[in-house]
């Protein structure tokens, strides 16, 4: 009986726990979109001015923020 109650306690300290991450991920979320928003921008613009090349680098350097 003892190691029922220890384990719904237990438990219920354990999902508040990690329900306080929720607003950490959506921060860490907003912030790689961000850069990624910026990163596109200055890709879109190179491609605009003809240096394909940096503007290739930009673009996978974003895509990139999203795959780690």
């Amino acid at each position: 009986m003892k190691k029922i109650i220890f384990s719904i306690i237990f438990t219920m300290f354990i999902s508040s726990a990690f329900a306080g991450s929720c607003p950490m991920m959506a921060k860490n979320i907003d912030a790689k979109i961000e850069e990624a928003q910026k990163l596109r921008d200055a890709g879109i613009k190179a491609h605009a001015d003809g240096d394909h090349g940096k503007s290739e680098a930009l673009l996978n350097k974003a895509l990139e923020l999203f795959k780690s």
